[in-house]
């Protein structure tokens, strides 16, 4: 089957820029991909159909020979008799896969992104008084940093890294598989091109040594339990100079033995006694900053209600509003009652009538509807 037209296959003419050759040749390389057509021959001849245009008009070179010979250019061994496996794809092919897919298919990275430093958790439990508030506290932990003596170069004093004798200084390198360049990371020089040939005595070529950090981190008022902050760049130091990772404060809040915390709003049970749920009362409850606050109790309070405080609550941690507290009323029984007690009970039952226990009454009401259904 004679080949086709390369200008045909990427839709361009003779007159197409290098851009237009590289922006037709994307579209079907995307379009055709073996890892998103899987199994589909055709769209695999069509990719390859493609990739060898491409190969051959990317090239101004191979294109002047293509445009004034066509396909016999590349005849008698000359590149295109085997098909699409026989080009050598070390170069521009994959430097097309850098540019469309990224370090996926190839691409490249900064050389000393691959040092980073590793990121770093810990663990700071706090008193919901501390949330409140916010508090500046400091932390030790154990860390690597930059070694002082080379300033994470990795070299001695007075000398330089030389090129990674594996990768030429490239930080990659690149092997070729079935019609695929793969390009992968240096495992020489870990992807930094660089190759410490004179090593720091200090810190064995490494630019860091492990040390104990003290830190002084500000806590935000209004943290929750399980809150994550990020603190750029205090993490572990990178090699030969790479950047520090992050380190990450997990904030642990404490129970409270009064409050009960949900967002921002605080909730906790007041217990009152029935003389004072019947007949109304006035108290101070506390509040999460130490203070008091007064609420009034009217007379006939039913256990369970709740009384609502504005601004009672915790402050938000991203904003200026604070939550409120809510306050539910525990009606609590007398027990251990003396005699005296239990004749005045005795005699207020006697007395009571199904005005004073709506509720009570309403329920044997249906109770009654109900034994006789």
């Amino acid at each position: 089957m004679a080949k086709r037209d390369y200008y045909d296959v990427l839709g361009l003419n003779k007159n197409s820029t290098p851009e237009q050759i590289k922006t037709a040749y994307r579209k079907l390389a995307v379009k055709f991909h073996p890892d998103k057509n899987k199994g589909d021959k055709a769209a695999e001849e069509k990719f390859k159909e493609a990739s060898e245009a491409y190969h051959v008009l990317s090239n101004s070179e191979r294109k002047q020979n293509y445009d004034n010979f066509g396909h016999a250019a590349f005849e008698n061994g000359s590149g295109s008799r085997g098909g699409f496996g026989n080009f050598d794809f070390s170069g521009s092919f994959s430097d097309i896969f850098e540019d469309f897919f990224g370090e996926g298919f190839g691409g490249r990275r900064s050389r000393r992104s691959n040092n980073r430093g590793s990121d770093l958790r810990y663990d700071l439990t706090i008193d919901l008084e501390e949330a409140y508030t916010g508090k500046k506290q400091d932390i030790k932990f154990s860390t690597s940093d930059k070694c002082d003596n080379c300033n994470g170069s990795g070299s001695k004093p007075g000398y330089d890294a030389g090129s990674c004798s594996m990768c030429g200084g490239h930080g990659q390198v690149r092997s070729t598989q079935g019609f695929f360049t793969v390009q992968q990371t240096c495992p020489q020089c870990s992807g930094s091109g660089e190759e410490i040939t004179n090593p720091c005595n200090s810190c064995n070529g490494q630019g860091k040594k492990q040390i104990h950090k003290r830190l002084s981190v500000t806590i935000p008022k209004g943290v929750d339990d399980g809150t994550r902050i990020r603190l750029a760049g205090k993490g572990e130091a990178g090699s030969r100079g790479a950047g520090n990772g992050d380190l990450y404060l997990f904030i642990n809040v404490n129970s409270h033995e009064l409050f009960k915390r949900q967002d921002e709003h605080l909730f906790f049970e007041c217990p009152i006694s029935i003389a004072d749920a019947a007949l109304g009362t006035s108290l101070e409850i506390p509040t999460v900053d130490g203070g008091k606050a007064k609420i009034k109790i009217p007379s006939g309070t039913q256990s369970g209600r709740q009384f609502r405080l504005r601004g009672k609550g915790m402050p938000l941690m991203r904003g200026n509003g604070i939550g409120d507290l809510y306050v539910q009323i525990v009606t609590e029984v007398p027990i251990s009652l003396n005699k005296e007690q239990k004749d005045l009970l005795e005699k207020f039952r006697e007395i009571e009538n199904e005005k004073s226990n709506p509720s009570i009454k309403k329920f044997f009401q249906k109770a009654k509807s109900f034994w006789k259904t």
